[in-house]
């Protein structure tokens, strides 16, 4: 008899723009984020949208547009989730909020942090859920593209937002370092 070894599989956020691809981490330790990104990602919530707020040396922002009615077409909020050791470092996804007392997420915005240097500004007021592995050169792109007042680009920056799995080999060929259990 034949056992049929299947080997294990990592879910991971995938972006494809008209500008490129990015690649991302989605962490065990937010696991409602984790489960909302999923969610929305595999119900191609998303796939009509745009980045709709970049900002060089900031952040590329999209999912649900950040209007003046706050967070109003969100399908949900979510409860933050902070966590010591995540941090608002270069490629950190975040999930947008506005200035809600509770500091609950919008299920549907999210944002890549830009700057370098991070955005310790952010930490514990905003949760981060997921880390770039692949694709920051991209992000620096799109937050250069000319905008208009509001920061939306003038040129539709398109999402495409997936969960696609992929082995530890291929995590590493794609340029994953972290080491996986």
């Amino acid at each position: 008899m034949g056992s049929t070894y299947k080997e294990k599989t990592y879910p991971v956020g995938q972006i494809k723009t008209n500008r490129g691809e990015i690649l991302f981490w989605l962490y065990d330790e937010t696991p409602n984020h984790k489960a909302s990104f999923i969610k929305l990602a595999n119900e191609n919530y998303w796939d009509t949208l745009t980045f709709n707020r970049v900002i060089n040396n900031f952040v590329a922002q999209g999912g649900c547009p950040d209007t003046p009615a706050s967070f109003a077409d969100s399908p949900y909020l979510l409860k933050p989730e902070f966590r010591k050791e995540i941090r608002h470092i270069y490629g950190a996804v975040g999930a947008g909020r506005d200035n809600n007392p509770e500091m609950l997420s919008a299920g549907c915005q999210f944002y890549i942090v830009q700057n370098k240097k991070g955005l310790a500004r952010l930490d514990d007021k905003f949760t981060v859920f997921d880390q770039v592995f692949k694709g920051m050169d991209i992000v620096d792109v799109i937050v250069a593209v000319k905008t208009d007042t509001t920061d939306m680009p003038l040129k539709p920056i398109t999402l495409d937002v997936n969960i696609i799995k992929l082995t530890a080999k291929e995590l590493k060929q794609k340029g994953y370092e972290k080491t996986l259990e």
